[in-house]
């Protein structure tokens, strides 16, 4: 089981856990009022613009229910018009220009811009053992490829590794080097996001992006995967997580869980974490990443996107 499985399906445990007394003390968004919310108009203008994460629809393309090909056009039908990939959905197809060329006429015939694609099952780039680490490096050369001729911008890498926090960022640091070295070619940035471990350490991470210090290395802050650990459950506090990592931010992922009945996501202040983002001077695209799983995906789509332009106007 790859980590952002992983992390999912223990996030949903600890849901599953909590979603009675919750329920019992809250009114929720409905699966209708979610879906009305496309026909509502937006309040004004935006200082960023939304893309679409494809993670918002694993369910549905894992069970085959949707096409990776496919995904362009959802995004169309949402009125969304950016999409992220991640190499899961086609991770076979990285070196097949035949396949990236349908990718390719499909984001064209919907007007879709393509920008990043999200790599996992790569290898780790922190491994202890050298070998296995350079190894992960040259994997991820691929997916920089790919991305240059799909035209995205940029691929996210992940930092998993184990032993003491120097040490593994010492590790990420190395590979980040080479990463954007190979990449910096191609005019691709090398990205990390907070997504587990060490990595949900802002402080930590804002270190590596430092030692770096590469232009075309950067963060994805996501607004909830600030998990350090499961057992025991530990959290690094998401509002200052998202103050240390947008200095070096060239995409930004608005993770939602589920709504109250107002369209506020439960446990991320929308208003707050996007005057964050504001007052970084970011002005890109920020990617809806739906995760939960009472609304459908269509549904939680939605009402992100309406959250979004509603604690956009500040």
């Amino acid at each position: 089981m790859n980590r952002r499985r992983f992390i999912t399906q223990s996030s949903l445990l600890t849901a599953a856990a909590l979603s009675t007394n919750l329920s019992a003390c809250r009114s929720q968004l409905s699966e209708a009022a979610a879906l009305a919310t496309q026909e509502s108009p937006v309040a004004g203008p935006l200082f960023f613009n939304i893309s679409l994460a494809q993670w918002s629809f694993h369910k549905s393309l894992w069970s085959g229910e949707m096409k990776h090909l496919d995904f362009a056009a959802t995004a169309k039908d949402l009125g969304i018009g950016a999409i992220e990939y991640v190499n899961q959905f086609f991770s076979d197809k990285a070196e097949d220009s035949s396949y990236l060329n349908q990718m390719n006429q499909r984001a064209k015939d919907h007007g879709i811009e393509q920008l990043l694609i999200m790599i996992d099952a790569e290898g780790s780039l922190a491994s202890r053992k050298e070998a296995a680490r350079l190894k992960a490096v040259e994997n991820h050369y691929k997916w920089i490829n790919a991305a240059k001729y799909l035209g995205c911008h940029s691929i996210r890498v992940n930092a998993f590794g184990k032993g003491k926090a120097e040490d593994v960022r010492a590790r990420v640091v190395d590979s980040l080097g080479r990463l954007t070295e190979y990449a910096q070619k191609e005019q691709i940035n090398i990205l990390i996001e907070n997504h587990g471990g060490y990595s949900s350490n802002a402080a930590w991470l804002a270190e590596v992006m430092k030692q770096v210090a590469k232009p075309n290395c950067g963060t994805l802050p996501d607004f909830g995967n600030f998990t350090l650990s499961f057992f025991p459950y530990r959290k690094y506090d998401r509002y200052q997580g998202l103050q240390e990592l947008m200095p070096f931010a060239k995409g930004v992922s608005a993770k939602s869980h589920d709504f109250d009945e107002h369209g506020e996501e439960v446990d991320t202040d929308f208003k707050r974490v996007l005057a964050i983002v504001k007052k970084a001077g970011y002005s890109g695209y920020i990617g809806i990443e739906y995760e939960g799983y009472r609304l459908s995906e269509r549904a939680g789509v939605l009402a992100t996107k309406k959250l979004l332009e509603r604690a956009g106007q500040v």
